[in-house]
């Protein structure tokens, strides 16, 4: 190795081979990481992703998965020895923390926490926070999240940076993809559509908001069907509540998608609604901007991030009605403009944010 090239060891709860917001962040994180020309080796330590990460970046080595704490961190010291000596050690969600913080300190490393959402929005116990406290950086992927980490953190805020989501180019503008048209006989519909995870635990999205207002949608606009893409525990529940709203037949609930499927769903749409109140960012968001379809999401949480506080896509608060339903309808009587919104968030100026702050925070000569 070099002798000013970093050796960074990455804890991570999921990386190359996962799906997912968080998968994602990771792989273009980890990515440009690995090219930033102060860094010559990253080895990352996954607790879930696929067993076969399929090809990996170059200067980029992820070793197997291990699920269960107690393994998860013997394996975490076990990398950290074969790989002596690390610089770095980066922390890819703050419940990792207590673990990662001890690594750093064992191998006379740097460190480096990544927050994402809701998990550092509240006090945690008094492990986790001396151990993010001692952090050389923290990141956070939206204003909001950094906003409520430092309410409750006793950390110099000079020391927590926001490094935005970045996007897949396959997302951009494109035509209705007639082959979805036609799987789903939406011909001469105006598609709705929200794209994420239906759990219990991600109620937040605010799918049944949208339902709630779908008979004065359809009122003004007949012609609309709900897509909703994504699956979860929760399903049945939005199921139930259509049905008693009796607007089950403009609901379609598709299910998980391929991954290679999802840019051409989102083409699909006329509109992208998701009035969150628990967003940690919302990639999703960036994936309809870049296709050039409406967007509308909420004001109460990381969502104004990626909409830029309403100059990239429409916010509203998501608790009011009649703030919804004018927006939506607004939108849909409006033709998309099929432009690229999302450009500012694109791969190269993540990983020129990314390669400033290792060189303003770890260009020590190492």
């Amino acid at each position: 190795m070099a002798e000013c090239s970093l050796r960074v060891l990455a804890l991570v709860t999921d990386a190359f081979g996962g799906h997912g917001g968080i998968a994602q962040y990771n792989q273009q994180f980890l990515s440009s990481l690995a090219a930033c020309t102060l860094v010559g080796e990253v080895i990352v330590l996954p607790r879930r992703s696929a067993l076969s990460p399929g090809d990996l970046p170059h200067r980029v080595h992820q070793r197997r998965p291990v699920r269960g704490k107690f393994a998860y961190s013997i394996a975490a010291f076990a990398a950290a020895r074969a790989h002596w000596p690390v610089n770095v050690v980066f922390c890819g969600h703050i419940f990792l923390a207590p673990l990662a913080v001890v690594i750093a300190k064992l191998m006379g490393a740097r460190f480096w926490v990544q927050v994402h959402g809701v998990d550092a929005w509240h006090e945690l116990p008094w492990l986790f926070r001396r151990s993010v406290e001692s952090a050389d950086l923290v990141i956070s992927v939206s204003r909001y999240t950094k906003r409520r980490l430092l309410e409750w953190l006793g950390i110099d805020p000079v020391r927590v940076k926001v490094l935005p989501n970045t996007i897949n180019p396959c997302f951009r503008p494109g035509p209705k993809p007639t082959y979805l048209i036609d799987r789903h006989a939406v011909h001469g519909q105006k598609i709705l559509m929200t794209v994420s995870r239906l759990t219990t635990w991600d109620r937040y999205k605010g799918h049944d908001r949208v339902i709630r207002i779908l008979p004065r949608v359809l009122e003004a606009h007949p012609e609309t069907m709900y897509l909703v893409v994504g699956d979860g525990d929760n399903r049945s529940q939005l199921e139930a509540l259509a049905a008693e709203l009796h607007v089950a037949p403009a609901v379609r609930f598709v299910g998980e998608v391929a991954p290679e499927e999802l840019a051409d769903y989102v083409r699909l749409a006329d509109v992208f609604v998701m009035p969150s109140t628990g967003e940690g960012f919302g990639i999703v968001f960036l994936e309809a901007l870049a296709t050039g379809i409406h967007v509308i999401g909420g004001n109460q949480d990381g969502s104004l991030d990626p909409l830029a506080d309403g100059e990239l896509g429409r916010v509203i608060d998501p608790d009011n009605q009649e703030e919804l339903v004018s927006s939506v309808c607004s939108a849909l009587s409006t033709t998309p403009a099929n432009v690229d919104r999302a450009s500012r968030f694109n791969a190269q100026a993540f990983t020129e944010h990314l390669h400033a702050l290792v060189c303003s925070n770890f260009n020590t000569g190492h």
